[in-house]
């Protein structure tokens, strides 16, 4: 299967496409100020994080008009240039995002505006961004997994949010004892969520692989002092506490906090990351020879220190309304009349934080959009997404003789020669081709 998955904070957008106008909605003088301050951070940099330039065209989308406003020229022409940047319009064929892109024969770091007004929260964005379009290049191993499903149950909420409590004190440690101390409690809680959950490490670190190292690259990089890039990491674990879900945005909160610890406690770590697939937990663990106790009285001890009998309270509140919501999508999605989409050239763009794991069905996406062969799919109001990336299920059409079928909360843009056909289980509809 031939897809692409945009990562980071991403919105649905409308697949409209309007011409394009004299003076582009992103203002001009605004983005060569993003432009310019890209430069700057990479040069800056120069190379020296993962041993390459971050530096590379830029691309600029509002979300509203699909108006782009581009640092280079495409290498296929479809951009015009306009007081030295290039402007266009994106097609309806191509998601937009916070993401890393190939468009009209370019690699893009791709952003929606309009970007932070902070300049710290802004460069982080911008470098966390540049990585992914830098990424593919980088020697780093190849990352399998990633739906973290146990992050949406109770123990899995529950050690997490310990971890990252044990994570902040440990970056804001005043010595290195205090701090070895807290980094122990750190990982004694991840080690308790791989002890009930054994598929974890795998699916964590192929998370922290792309996300986790992608924001460890924009605290880095976007942040000019030490005492800057401290506060974005604290930041970036206080802001996740409110998630719906961490199954897709834990990684974003993990991967700056055990980076900079990392960069203090195994130096060269970076230039490791092309041995094996390991979370950056163990690989702290490892590279600093640091003991873990998993003893049942340590880990209430530990939790202790972290209000970890409110915490548990609080999560045993929402797992009980988790089993509702359960229970309610599998009514829909598993037992009631479906539409099976069969996914070939797939790109999406989904929001991270609010996804919904289905038991062994695959994730629920409250939000998506989903290009493939067949056309493009909006999702306002709950898709589920396969295990296996292979097909997206939807509650059954209510309408489905026409090029636009609609369900609830979603409608399809079919391309010519396909249609909707009645499935094997009576109400359910499957996608025909034309070579079908």
């Amino acid at each position: 299967m031939g897809h692409r998955i945009l990562g980071a904070t991403l919105f649905l957008l409308s697949a409209a496409m309007p011409a394009l106008a004299q003076e582009p909605q992103i203002p001009l003088a605004d983005a060569r100020a993003v432009f310019t301050q890209a430069q700057s951070l990479c040069e800056a940099d120069g190379g020296r994080l993962w041993g390459a330039s971050l530096c590379g065209p830029i691309m600029l989308v509002d979300p509203k008009t699909r108006r782009i406003v581009a640092s280079h020229v495409d290498a296929k022409g479809a951009l015009r240039e306009l007081d030295g940047v290039f402007v266009g319009d994106l097609p309806a064929d191509a998601n937009a995002a916070n993401t890393a892109v190939e468009w009209s024969g370019t690699r893009w770091t791709q952003m929606l505006w309009p970007l932070p007004e902070d300049a710290g929260k802004r460069g982080t964005l911008i470098t966390h961004e540049m990585f992914h379009r830098l990424q593919p290049g980088l020697p780093i191993a190849t990352a399998k997994g990633g739906d973290n499903p146990h992050l949406d149950t109770l123990e899995g909420r529950y050690t997490l949010q310990l971890e990252w409590r044990a994570l902040a004190r440990a970056l804001q440690a005043s010595d290195r004892d205090e701090k070895r101390a807290a980094l122990v409690d750190a990982l004694a809680f991840r080690a308790e969520r791989y002890r009930h959950f054994p598929l974890a490490p795998v699916d964590e670190a192929a998370l922290e692989t792309n996300e986790g190292l992608a924001e460890y690259t924009g605290v880095m990089l976007g942040n000019t002092t030490p005492q800057a890039r401290l506060q974005a990491a604290l930041r970036d674990l206080r802001s996740h506490v409110d998630d719906p879900s961490f199954v897709r945005s834990f990684a974003y909160a993990t991967g700056p906090a055990y980076g900079m610890l990392l960069d203090e406690f195994a130096p060269g770590w970076r230039k490791r990351l092309d041995e094996k697939q390991l979370d950056l937990g163990t690989r702290l663990r490892d590279a600093a020879g640091i003991k873990v106790a998993t003893d049942e009285a340590s880990l209430a001890t530990a939790a202790s220190r972290y209000d970890g009998a409110a915490l548990r309270e609080a999560e045993t509140a929402r797992e009980q309304k988790r089993q509702a919501q359960l229970a309610h999508n599998r009514a829909r999605f598993v037992d009631g009349p479906v539409l099976r989409l069969d996914l070939k050239h797939m790109s999406i763009q989904f929001n991270p934080s609010n996804l919904q794991p289905l038991d062994d069905i695959g994730t629920v996406y409250p939000t998506m959009r989903v290009t493939d062969d067949w056309g493009t799919l909006e999702v306002e109001d709950g898709a589920v997404m396969s295990g296996d990336w292979k097909a997206v299920i939807l509650a059954a059409p209510e309408a489905t003789g026409t090029a636009m079928p609609h369900g609830p909360g979603w409608k399809l843009a079919l391309n010519p020669g396909w249609s909707l056909e009645p499935g094997t289980r009576s109400g359910d509809y499957v996608l025909k081709g034309p070579d079908a």
